[in-house]
């Protein structure tokens, strides 16, 4: 006799495709979804990147490295992004053997486009908004083809406490970001019965920080006295959110906030 399984097994011999997994909270999130027994597909911009990643995964998870795949998606043209997209999905699928999805997460990202108002120019907005906000924006177009139709599946947003916590400079950023609370909604509401959600982390020591080590370090200590919790986050801590969404079959139209406190410091 043994035990009933009720919780652990809710992930078992899902399709998960992260969008932006080969490095980061996306990389942490394709760790934790192969301990829970999912197919994962890692996608990324860059190639090396993307099989680094791949063989960094099978060799930390040697038992299900059949269950973990990559492919190269380049979000960065706006002529390209949508042949981009529809060719991921369509890859994905089929390296999975041909079943629809069961999860896509975006968590995909650039260096955050910081700029005065002064310099702001149409191009510049643009050019912010393309990875961060219309490419998870248009890939909402495909999900309703190859995801499975299910309240058990999921579409899972990534967005930024900028969203909810103005600083300065950051006034182009934080518009695509808090345009991600009101996409997550009227997107579940578009796309039900499949769930719509987004997490929203604060500080996360990640490589999307591109300075000198000693130079993110003091960044990370003054960040850190900024939170309740005293240290920024980490990858792993926030994947734990977007298990969370995608095995509660009750969470539609949410945001998660992974923030160490910060909001409220």
């Amino acid at each position: 006799m043994s035990d009933q399984r009720k919780y652990s097994n809710k992930l078992e011999g899902s399709r998960v495709l992260i969008i932006g997994g080969s490095s980061g909270i996306g990389y942490s999130t394709a760790e934790a979804c192969l301990e829970y027994g999912t197919l994962v597909t890692i996608a990324s911009s860059n190639v090396s990147r993307v099989e680094t990643a791949v063989s960094k995964l099978q060799s930390s998870y040697p038992s299900v490295r059949s269950r973990v795949h990559g492919l190269a998606v380049d979000l960065s043209k706006p002529d390209t992004l949508e042949s981009e997209l529809k060719t991921l999905f369509e890859q994905t699928v089929k390296g999975m053997g041909g079943d629809k999805l069961d999860h896509v997460i975006f968590t995909a990202g650039d260096a955050l486009a910081t700029m005065k108002l002064a310099d702001m120019t149409m191009e510049s907005i643009l050019a912010a908004g393309q990875i961060r906000f219309f490419a998870p924006l248009l890939a909402a177009k495909f999900i309703p083809q190859y995801v499975k139709n299910s309240h058990k599946s999921s579409y899972i947003i990534c967005t930024g406490s900028i969203s909810e916590r103005p600083m300065p400079n950051w006034s182009v950023i934080g518009s695509f970001a808090g345009g991600h609370h009101a996409m997550v909604r009227n997107l579940a509401l578009d796309m039900k019965p499949l769930r719509v959600n987004g997490v929203s982390p604060g500080v996360v020591d990640t490589e999307l920080w591109k300075m000198p080590r000693e130079e993110k370090d003091q960044l990370m200590e003054q960040m850190s006295k900024k939170m309740a919790t005293g240290t920024p986050g980490r990858p792993e801590w926030v994947a734990e959110s977007f298990l969370s969404i995608m095995r509660d079959y009750n969470m539609d139209g949410a945001m998660i906030r992974t923030d160490g406190g910060g909001l409220f410091m």
